[in-house]
């Protein structure tokens, strides 16, 4: 049930997140005069906004800060006219052109839709694991692997992706380590064997991890994990922990509305077009495959394109 309207005003576009994705279709979308409104959500600068330093993103041969490449692509928006709100789309009325949208305790209309929500990485949770992201503790093998060069490495998860990441990791690590809760893995036959014939790596299955050390140093050294089983706990030495446990994309507010896979990613219908005609889809939202800031920044220009392309046939 839709909240009553508190106060009401018309967009031609907004956006929905401020990451690679969010921001590039500000960019562009300004750039074109349709002056969006960017909803920044519950996590500012998405994925990039707890990574250390991007060293393949294009035109930064030095590497650039994560935090620092969000924040230039969000100065260059505001440059063309782009406006940024603080807050979260709590509901969504897709219905009907004018779209409508309650971003905290303001509702909002709007004849075009980009979202760019993003996918929030799942974490362990542990106070120690969320102090040492971006110092250690990872979410992207294919960001931030490159970093731990002949160092020891411990993957967490039992799926296809825990075993891609593993072995993208031993390009790099002198050793891949993947600890698993339960002793069978949901990774396919094929994933697993590719995984278990690797030299580098190593399983350590039936454990959970209790701690990520060390805070004092401000950098990962070691985890501390306990065997489910017998409950003996033990610390395994790593230089780098990434977690491979899967992604929850933030589409709460369309479900029912934006046809969604079974994980809740939104399904495309061609180019950056969603089942609904002028909302638009961009970024992680959408993407299970590539979650990198530049195939995001792609996917923003290509809504901003469609979204910019619609209202001009619209004679806006």
């Amino acid at each position: 049930m839709l909240r009553e309207k508190s106060q009401l005003t018309m967009r031609n576009v907004v956006i929905i997140g401020s990451g690679c994705a969010g921001n590039t279709a500000a960019i562009y979308t300004a750039r074109a005069g349709l002056q969006p409104l960017v909803v920044i959500g519950h996590e500012p600068g998405g994925q990039l906004s707890i990574t250390s330093e991007v060293e393949n993103f294009p035109g930064f041969p030095e590497g650039v800060l994560g935090p620092q490449l969000v924040e230039n692509m969000k100065q260059q928006a505001l440059k063309f006219g782009a406006e940024y709100i603080d807050g979260r789309v709590l509901e969504a009325d897709l219905s009907k052109r004018p779209f409508r949208l309650l971003i905290e305790e303001q509702w909002v209309e709007t004849r075009t839709l980009i979202v760019a929500s993003g996918a929030s990485a799942r974490w362990l949770g542990l106070p120690s694991e969320q102090k040492l992201i971006g110092h250690g503790v990872s979410s992207c093998a294919t960001c931030d692997g490159f970093f731990y060069r002949g160092k020891k490495i411990m993957v967490i998860g039992g799926g296809d992706t825990a075993m891609e990441e593993a072995i993208f990791l031993t390009r790099f690590g002198e050793s891949v380590t993947i600890v698993h809760r339960r002793d069978e893995f949901r990774a396919s036959k094929f994933m697993l064997e590719r995984a278990r014939h690797n030299p580098k790596i190593r399983f350590i299955a039936n454990a959970v991890v209790e701690e990520v050390y060390d805070l004092e140093k401000g950098v990962v050294t070691g985890a501390l994990l306990r065997n489910v089983r017998t409950g003996e706990k033990w610390r395994e030495d790593v230089d780098g922990f990434f977690l491979a446990i899967g992604h929850i994309p933030n589409t709460k507010p369309f479900v029912g509305q934006l046809d969604l896979d079974p994980e809740g990613y939104i399904i495309s219908h061609g180019g950056a077009r969603t089942n609904i005609v002028g909302v638009f889809h961009a970024g992680d939202v959408q993407d299970r495959v590539y979650r990198q800031a530049i195939t995001a920044s792609g996917a923003g220009c290509m809504a901003a394109i469609e979204a910019e392309r619609f209202l001009e046939a619209e004679g806006h």
